[in-house]
């Protein structure tokens, strides 16, 4: 039999940041749930263990008017984000088409991340784009699910005086500074039930003057709640805030993560031309190397070179050269890489001596 809960005596105030991560994380593996008594959010973690799963299970039966699963996005929505932002804010015309090759490909979702994080000029406008088309989806759902609530990061009063609205949620009689807090809260949520709400439209008149845009973080207060069922404490989500912490991807839990793996060397997509080419570059870098230490050329020191340069060539043994810097090479390496048979070269070059050649007299023109 359902336990009965008491009744909230103001909106829910919820955090949309922590919305918007478990929207984008909400897939086939993870279920996440919101609950419409006090505001909390959970998720179905497989890693724990058998007893902790069996008394979820028990507590989502027992209750179950009193959880809302979150909604998965599916590859439609996924993909209407995605066009939605390439027609609306992407303006180059090659980086638009590239975009729309990836959103046609396999691993749409990953892929358009990884492309976006790799052109800087496009990421900021996406972040802004992705918060602004999440918010209005996500009133659309609360507003479905009949919840009153207000958004922490648009709340205007002081963190104690929020503190003190979390801590008397289930009280009549409070205190006067909660009570005006309390209505403070109601003209707030109202405002999330307009049709200005889910159609934004830009305001009016003269535009501001540019000016330098400062980030503010919100002043978040910490997590209280009082009606935590036993079997749901181990699976509360209650990330952080982070303002780029909702990355889009399924994949990476947080934003450093997604960088990291954009950074690592186990990218898969590598450009073959240019791996070849650095290939190439390090094979001269090393000749190159062993030839610094050589201060003379010329005939009357021949050893350094000698010594400089055998020293390559009997590293490979008797293995063919591979590729075209060692084919190139392999003409003025010696095959086995002795220095005898240089030596002996060289030796008969200066026995033969210098050649003279007669000097070409030009003839006077006849003035």
């Amino acid at each position: 039999m359902a336990k009965k809960t008491e009744t909230a005596k103001n909106p829910l105030i919820l955090r949309f940041h922590r919305l918007l991560d478990a929207f984008a994380k909400s897939d086939d593996e993870r279920d996440f749930y919101l609950d419409r008594h006090e505001g909390f959010i959970f998720y179905v973690d497989l890693d724990k263990t058998t007893e902790e799963l069996n008394h979820l299970l028990n507590e989502l039966e027992t209750n179950v008017d009193r959880y809302c699963l979150i909604p998965k996005m599916t590859f439609y929505e996924t993909k209407k984000f995605m066009e939605g932002f390439v027609n609306e804010k992407v303006y180059d015309i090659d980086t638009k088409e590239k975009l729309l090759d990836v959103i046609g490909s396999k691993e749409a979702r990953e892929n358009f991340i990884e492309f976006i994080y790799d052109h800087l000029t496009e990421l900021e406008k996406w972040q802004q784009y992705y918060h602004e088309r999440s918010r209005i989806r996500i009133i659309e759902w609360l507003r479905e699910m009949d919840i009153r609530f207000v958004f922490e990061e648009d709340i205007d009063l002081i963190k104690p005086v929020v503190e003190k609205l979390k801590l008397h949620i289930f009280d009549a009689k409070v205190p006067k500074d909660v009570q005006q807090a309390r209505d403070a809260l109601e003209k707030k949520a109202a405002t999330y039930y307009s049709n200005e709400a889910l159609n934004p439209r830009p305001k009016r008149g003269r535009p501001p003057k540019q000016a330098a845009k400062v980030e503010v973080d919100p002043q978040l207060t910490a997590d209280i709640y009082k009606t935590v069922p036993s079997g749901l404490r181990h699976f509360l989500f209650m990330p952080e805030y982070s303002a780029t912490s909702a990355t889009f991807s399924a994949k990476f839990d947080t934003e450093a993560e997604l960088i990291a793996s954009l950074r690592g060397t186990t990218r898969v997509k590598v450009d073959t031309k240019l791996e070849a080419l650095s290939q190439r570059l390090e094979s001269l870098r090393h000749l190159s190397d062993r030839l610094k230490d050589v201060d003379d050329v010329s005939f009357g020191k021949d050893e350094k070179l000698i010594s400089a340069v055998s020293e390559q060539g009997s590293a490979g043994g008797d293995e063919k050269p591979k590729g075209k810097i060692s084919a190139i090479a392999s003409g003025f390496l010696p095959k086995k890489g002795t220095k005898k048979d240089l030596k002996e070269i060289i030796a008969k070059k200066k026995e033969a001596g210098v050649k003279s050649v007669t000097q070409i007299k030009k003839k006077k023109r006849d003035e």
